[in-house]
């Protein structure tokens, strides 16, 4: 502990802080918040009632008021703070609020009504968290068919793609064929084509290959990217020629070079791929709601828009489900993060 806090604290200066040191603490301390302060804000919003959500000025916390079980009325009714004439101050609960007149009654005599401005109340506030905001959409909305979905449709498409780009990348970089130049700059020439420009010939293909209101609908079609090629065949020009030369005169066939030999060593770059391809499809929206319109078919993204009505958005609902859609990319990009710098670096290098 001595040793990270001597590291964090340490001067450009041996006693007294430089200005550089001083800029160096203000960037990081920004950029810190900066990067996970909405990350943070949306964790935090999440545990909030729709009524803490509406308030202005947000507050940070998830405060509720606090509410009082009154003889006489069926439901727990608000407490307040209020101010009398003479300074003193009195908690009360609130009937009813007929406009800048609120009604409020003593919990402890209900019998009489009396009459607050409502600028001379003051809402009695605890903090708490609202779990039923996770609860509702995972039990009674059936997310969790929509959480299976999307996992469904996340690793097989992840898999897919690993597989068709490495065996593209793989033909590109270790076979020597006229216009080998050619297709690598159509394929990279692709990512200048947009999905809204293609979106309406690929529903076509889809639905005459019946594959409409299908998770392989959504699957299929997004397996092959060009980024993925690039990336994998720039990193197998680093593997030696030699190395292949010495397994065919070895007898190895052309399927065990490439599984046995090249797809090991290609793992930074697959491991970086795969978490490309995770983000890509957990975070599909688009192409998910053209192809899906049975509600047990929705990914979690289209799942998330049934809380956003034409009248009325439940951004509790949204925002907890959010969270949750969030914990898969976070996990995934936890356990293989070590593999980015190396894989994106040596993809570079040829």
């Amino acid at each position: 502990m001595s040793r990270v806090s001597s590291f964090l604290l340490r001067r450009r200066g041996d006693t007294r802080w430089d200005w550089t040191d001083v800029f160096t603490w203000f960037w990081l301390i920004g950029g810190f918040i900066l990067m996970f302060g909405p990350a943070a804000w949306l964790v935090n919003s999440s545990f909030k009632t729709p009524a803490a959500l509406a308030e202005f000025p947000p507050t940070l916390l998830p405060y509720v008021t606090e509410l009082v079980q009154v003889d006489g009325y069926d439901n727990a009714l608000p407490l307040y703070e209020v101010t009398d004439e003479n300074g003193d101050a009195r908690v009360l609960a609130e009937v009813r609020r007929i406009g800048i007149v609120s009604q409020m009654v003593d919990p402890a005599n209900p019998g009489e009504i009396i009459k607050v401005n409502i600028q001379d109340r003051t809402p009695r506030r605890t903090v708490s968290f609202a779990t039923e905001n996770y609860v509702e959409p995972l039990v009674a909305n059936d997310f969790l068919r929509y959480l299976w979905n999307s996992v469904f449709v996340t690793v097989m498409a992840t898999i897919i793609t690993l597989l068709t780009n490495s065996m593209a990348a793989f033909a590109l970089s270790k076979y020597q064929f006229r216009g080998r130049s050619t297709v690598m700059m159509l394929i990279v020439a692709t990512l200048m084509v947009p999905l809204s420009v293609i979106i309406v010939p690929l529903y076509s293909v889809i639905s005459a290959m019946g594959l409409f209101n299908s998770l392989w609908g959504v699957i299929l079609p997004t397996v092959a990217t060009p980024t993925g090629v690039f990336m994998l065949r720039q990193y197998m020009l680093t593997i030696p020629d030699e190395l292949i030369d010495a397994a065919r005169m070895d007898k190895a066939s052309e399927w065990q070079i490439y599984w046995r030999i090249v797809l090991p060593l290609t793992a930074p770059a697959l491991a970086v791929l795969a978490i490309f391809s995770v983000v890509w499809r957990w975070n599909d929206f688009l192409w998910p709601l053209i192809v899906l319109s049975r509600r047990e078919l929705y990914t979690l993204q289209v799942g998330l828009n049934t809380y956003a009505g034409e009248l009325n958005v439940q951004w509790h609902f949204i925002l907890a489900m959010t969270v949750v859609t969030m914990i898969p990319v976070v996990l995934v990009f936890i356990f293989l993060q070590r593999f980015i710098t190396t894989g994106i670096a040596g993809a570079g290098l040829k």
